[in-house]
C-alpha cells in the first residue's frame, strides 16, 4: 500500500517558465525507454537528508535523453526530503509503493497530466504546523493543478491542510478525475492552527464511486505539542467549487466550521451528484455561509445567499496572476 504522496508541496511539474503557476497543456505521461534511479545521484530516503541537489542533478542528466524517446526517474521506497525541482516534458517520475516525497510548505508551480493512486491523501497542499508554521511564514500560493486522475482508499483525492498555518491561497484546479476514493475534495484545519485557506477555485470535476464528495472541516488534525494557542483560529473563505458531476456518491458533503470562526464565502455552482444516501441526508452543515446555484441534491440553507459577489472566480484568479 502506498502511504502518502505530498506532490503538491514538493514538486514543480511542467511549469511554463513564467513563474505564474500555469501549466503547459500537453498529453499525459508515456512510457520512456531510459530509466535511472534517484539513489544513483546520491539521494537518501531517510526523511532527514536533503535530496534537492540529487533530484536536480538527476533531472538535468535525464534531459539529455529528450531526443532519444525521453527517460524515467525511479524513486524507490523511502521518505525523500527535497526542495523544488522541475519535471519537464520527455521525463516521467515513477514512485515505488511506500515512496513519499516531502518538502517545504512552495509557490508558483503546477501539477498536470498525471495519475496518482495512494492509500492516504493523493495531492495534499500544506504550509506549516501551528506556531511553527506561523513563525516560518512561508505560504503555499499561486498553484495550478490540471488534468490529474486521483484515487485513494483511505484519504482524500485532493486535500488542503490540515497543516496550513503559513497560509494557502490562489489555487486553481481543473480537469480533476476522482474514482474509488473515500473523500473527493477536502479542506481541513482545526482550532490553534491560525493561518488561512482562501481564494481557491476547483472546476471541471468528475467523480465516481466516492464515499463523500466534499468535506470542509475545522475539526481535523493533531498538534505537534501543547504549546499551541487555542485562540489562533484559522480562516477559510472564498472557496469556489463548480462544474462537478458525480456518480455513486454516498454523501454529498460535510461543511463544518469553527465556533466563533465560521467559514465564509463557500460557493458551489453547477454540481450534479448521484447520491445513494438520500437527498435529506446528503449535506451536513454548521458554522459556514456562502452561495449555491444549480446544485443537486440541494445543499444546506447555510449556502443560500442571494448574492455571488463574495465568491472567488476564475476572473479573480487571473487578475491575481497578472498582478503578481
Amino acid at each position: 500500500e502506498v502511504v502518502l504522496l505530498l506532490l503538491a508541496i514538493a514538486v514543480v511539474v511542467q511549469g511554463n517558465g513564467r513563474g505564474d503557476g500555469y501549466c503547459h497543456h500537453k498529453r499525459g505521461p508515456t512510457a520512456r525507454p531510459h530509466t535511472v534511479t534517484i539513489t544513483e545521484f546520491g539521494a537518501v530516503g531517510d526523511g532527514v537528508t536533503s535530496n534537492t541537489l540529487a533530484f536536480q542533478n538527476a533531472v538535468f542528466y535525464l534531459r539529455s535523453f529528450a531526443d532519444k524517446g525521453g527517460a524515467q526517474l525511479y524513486v524507490p521506497k523511502g521518505r525523500w526530503l527535497t526542495g523544488s525541482f522541475n519535471l519537464t516534458s520527455h521525463l516521467t517520475l515513477f514512485l515505488d509503493k511506500d515512496a513519499v516525497i516531502v518538502g517545504n510548505s512552495c509557490s508558483n508551480f503546477c501539477i498536470q497530466d498525471c495519475s496518482i493512486s495512494v492509500g492516504h491523501d493523493a495531492i495534499a497542499v500544506k504550509s506549516g504546523w501551528d506556531k511553527y508554521g506561523i513563525s516560518f511564514n512561508r505560504p503555499s500560493s499561486n498553484i495550478h493543478i490540471n488534468n490529474v486522475h486521483l484515487q485513494t482508499s483511505l484519504g482524500s483525492a485532493l486535500a488542503f491542510g490540515s497543516e496550513m498555518s503559513g497560509g494557502i491561497s490562489d489555487v486553481q484546479v481543473e480537469q480533476l478525475y476522482i474514482h474509488d476514493s473515500f473523500t473527493g475534495i477536502e479542506f481541513k484545519t482545526t482550532r490553534g492552527r491560525g493561518g488561512y485557506i482562501e481564494d481557491i477555485i476547483v472546476s471541471d470535476v468528475e467523480m465516481e464511486n466516492v464515499h463523500e464528495a466534499f468535506q470542509i472541516t475545522g475539526h481535523c488534525g493533531a498538534h505537534p505539542d501543547d504549546q499551541y494557542d487555542p485562540d489562533a483560529l484559522p480562516v477559510i473563505k472564498q472557496i469556489t467549487i463548480k462544474d462537478v458531476v458525480g456518480t455513486n456518491i454516498s454523501i454529498a458533503g460535510t461543511l463544518s466550521g469553527i465556533d466563533h470562526g465560521p467559514f465564509t464565502a463557500i460557493c458551489l455552482a453547477n454540481i450534479s451528484l448521484s447520491v445513494t444516501s438520500g437527498a435529506s441526508n446528503s449535506w451536513i452543515c454548521s458554522n459556514v455561509s456562502g452561495f449555491s446555484e444549480s446544485v443537486v441534491p440541494q445543499p444546506c440553507s447555510d449556502l443560500t445567499s442571494n448574492s455571488s459577489l463574495s465568491c472567488f472566480s476564475l476572473e479573480n484568479f487571473n487578475a491575481l496572476v497578472d498582478f503578481q
